[in-house]
């Protein structure tokens, strides 16, 4: 199966590009950026050396599905998608901050937990905890943006604040949006029979100086779901909770000796897992849109990008 790992798009008025771990982003005339979802697969924030056919399409087209579904709440930077592992969108000044949501003691909060720690970015966690119990009420962790390759790094509100990261006026914007997203968000996993468990959400300025969306929302590799109908009898029992988001590849990863720690080796892929990662990916995107998933011409994907991209520029 063909996947999509690097690219070196020439588009037209095209100034620079930039690559993150999963997409690389374009600026077009610093008016627009062409986002494009590869299929690169990253964890502990360390990109793997194998690509997931069709994973990009599927991150892409998640995310525009829930930019469209919760843009009364907060506007976003979406634009249109004229190909399956594209966002076109406006230019936004981004915020150096994720602002992370936790509904549940699970995933990073809870490795800290289980190591001893009770307290994450200044937030107090209760004692007498159990692995993916409920939060009293969501609590927002941000992290800071990692930068060549660093990790993203845990930091309390105090600390942005007092940094100058973000200014208090608007960290208290970013904060309601994020609450208000995160409910949403719930909503509508609900709706499909699953749990928002955590997610996170990045913002930017936009050249009118507002407060926007940007990034990808709600998608398996920015958030963790829970299956709605068997979430308590799981966890009265203490068993592992059945969950939709990339953390099988990571439990995978740790079973292997690796969590992106110095010395360690990133473990072989083989075909076949490569294979079950892809068809992973497909029963997400499935379960969280509630949408059969129509796979893309995967032959050429370079040349069907700049293809349509090219054509929906021409056709501005």
């Amino acid at each position: 199966m063909n996947s999509i790992t690097r690219t070196d798009f020439k588009f037209e008025n095209q100034i620079s590009k930039y690559s993150g771990k999963v997409r690389d982003v374009y600026n077009i005339d610093n008016k627009y950026l062409v986002m494009v979802a590869s299929d690169r697969l990253s964890a502990f924030d360390v990109v793997l050396p194998k690509g997931i056919p069709y994973k990009g399409q599927i991150l892409n087209q998640i995310a525009c599905k829930m930019l469209n579904e919760t843009s009364h709440i907060v506007k976003n930077w979406l634009i249109d998608s004229p190909d399956p592992n594209v966002s076109i969108g406006q230019i936004c000044k981004p915020f150096k901050i994720e602002m992370v949501i936790r509904g549940y003691l699970s995933g990073h909060a809870a490795r800290l937990y289980n190591s001893g720690i009770r307290q994450i970015c200044g937030i107090n966690m209760a004692e007498g905890m159990v692995e993916n119990d409920k939060f009293n009420t969501p609590i927002i962790t941000p992290t800071t943006k990692a930068i060549n390759g660093q990790h993203d790094e845990d930091i309390s509100k105090d600390d942005l604040l007092n940094k100058n990261i973000v200014s208090r006026e608007d960290y208290k914007i970013l904060e309601d949006y994020t609450y208000k997203l995160f409910s949403e968000g719930s909503r509508i996993a609900n709706k499909q029979g699953l749990i928002l468990v955590d997610t996170k959400y990045e913002f930017g300025k936009n050249s009118s100086g507002d407060i926007i969306l940007i990034d990808e929302i709600h998608t398996p590799d920015s958030s963790r779901y829970f299956y709605l109908d068997s979430y308590k009898k799981l966890q009265s029992s203490g068993a592992t909770q059945k969950q939709l988001s990339k953390e099988f590849v990571r439990q995978w990863l740790i079973s292997k000796g690796f969590q992106g720690k110095e010395g360690e080796n990133i473990p072989e892929m083989s075909s076949d897992y490569i294979k079950e990662v892809s068809e992973r990916y497909i029963e997400l995107y499935e379960k969280i849109t509630g949408s059969k998933f129509v796979k893309s011409e995967t032959s050429d994907i370079q040349s069907r990008i700049q293809f349509n991209v090219n054509s929906y520029f021409k056709s501005k």
